[in-house]
């Protein structure tokens, strides 16, 4: 297989040329308006889907029929992005998500039944899976052909603290938004934000740095590139190993995020109070600033990424236990802003690594395959936990989420022990 050509030392301000800046402005205006415009309903969803009528087994598996949509067509849609362009693939996003979301808010006006949501919930996925990837790898590729010359990490993690700061805006402005008037108003935001974003992208995006292989045949094309990225992805014992890891994190790290805001309303003893639970949101998106700013300094301390990977993963979960045990509402958000920071460092690490030992023809699809893997997670740990909230309330579901996340650890371990060249990259 082929591999990204390593970034070699040197300084961010002397590898940073006006291309390279160029390329990042894009990225970060593109990272900005997205998440802006997703983390509008982040704060208050849960509380939407039970406003609509829905039990708490039924408000996350409508979200496991999310993640089943993304699981469904990773594959597919990372092949729109080599095949015919990662600009292509963005602007498929936007409409498709700007269209599932008004289909939400029509679903909650209507009280409508539980499959409706998880039809409308997995083409919220489709839209998701067109960005999942598609972002990244034009962002390495644009980079590579306009001759960076610097860390990964560097340029990830400044995406990062964009998302991390708009997802802030965001998520407490819906929150705010939803209370002055109601839980449907944030939804209408997101998809005129949507919409904007596609002018912007229209305008502003075009691939550099790769040649989209165009195919005449769809399902042969698909089944190409599946094989290359299996090849690429789980036959190459480092990433396969990362993807392993990536249901028991990513599947955990969907429930957790979405049961915080009805954990956080039980203890702060107001069901009504929705600014509390945008606050939620609003305190992830912190840690993901100071964490997309603390990655690549923490990466310098150590000698391997995967080291910071497997820190990060235990560390996380020992804090979910110990949430699940929490009855204070300010111990909660002490234990949530610190969960939430170390989970953060971990992942512009983790994308730094997986870059590295992707070849470029494959990136986007490969990229989409391992979010599949953290996708496929979320699909079976959503109504398990939401399940065990149901019966056993909130904070024993927390406890009990920690407890899977450590099964990555192990995965984590077996990566590293796999010395490959990507884990003590500094540059590329």
């Amino acid at each position: 297989m082929g591999f990204v050509p390593q970034l070699r030392a040197g300084t961010d301000s002397e590898a940073m040329n006006p291309a390279a800046r160029k390329v990042q402005r894009i990225y970060l205006t593109l990272t900005l308006g997205n998440t802006l415009a997703a983390s509008f309903i982040w704060g208050i969803n849960t509380l939407f889907l039970l406003d609509a009528g829905l039990s708490n087994l039924e408000a996350f598996a409508a979200n496991a029929f999310f993640t089943a949509g993304m699981v469904l067509f990773e594959v597919p849609t990372g092949v729109v992005a080599d095949g015919w362009g990662r600009r292509v693939s963005f602007l498929l996003g936007t409409a498709t998500l700007a269209v599932s979301t008004l289909l939400y808010y029509l679903l909650w006006q209507l009280s409508a039944a539980f499959w409706a949501w998880a039809v409308v919930s997995v083409l919220l996925g489709l839209g998701f899976t067109f960005f999942s990837g598609a972002v990244e790898a034009w962002l390495v590729d644009a980079l590579h052909f306009s001759g960076y010359d610097g860390a990964l990490e560097t340029v990830l993690g400044r995406g990062q603290m964009i998302s991390g700061t708009a997802m802030l805006i965001g998520s407490v402005a819906g929150g705010a938004i939803a209370q002055a008037t109601d839980l449907g108003v944030p939804f209408l935001l997101r998809v005129g934000v949507l919409l904007a974003m596609f002018g912007v992208a229209l305008w502003l995006m075009h691939d550099v740095g790769f040649t989209p292989e165009h195919s005449a045949r769809p399902l042969q094309a698909t089944r190409a590139v599946l094989a290359a990225s299996i090849e690429n992805g789980l036959k190459n014992p480092p990433v396969r190993y990362v993807m392993l890891a990536a249901p028991f994190t990513a599947g955990v790290g969907i429930y957790v995020f979405y049961a915080l805001q009805p954990f956080l309303l039980e203890l702060f003893g107001d069901r009504g109070a929705y600014g509390i639970a945008g606050l939620a949101a609003a305190i992830v998106a912190g840690a993901e600033v100071l964490g997309g700013w603390l990655a690549p300094r923490f990466r310098r301390l150590v000698r391997k990424r995967t080291t910071v990977l497997i820190l990060s993963g235990a560390v996380s979960a020992v804090i979910l236990v110990a949430l699940g045990f929490t009855r204070e509402f300010w111990v909660a958000l002490v234990l949530l802003a610190v969960w939430a920071l170390v989970a953060e460092v971990g992942t512009p690490v983790g994308q730094a690594y997986l870059n590295d030992m992707i070849d470029s023809r494959q990136r986007a699809t490969v990229l989409s395959f391992a979010s599949l893997t953290g996708s496929s997670g979320g699909v079976v740990v959503q109504p398990l936990l939401g399940r065990a909230a149901d019966v056993y309330g909130y904070s024993a579901s927390l406890a009990v989420s920690g407890v899977i996340q450590l099964a990555a650890v192990p995965f984590l371990y077996a990566s590293r022990r796999q010395r490959a060249a990507a884990d003590e990259a500094h540059g590329r």
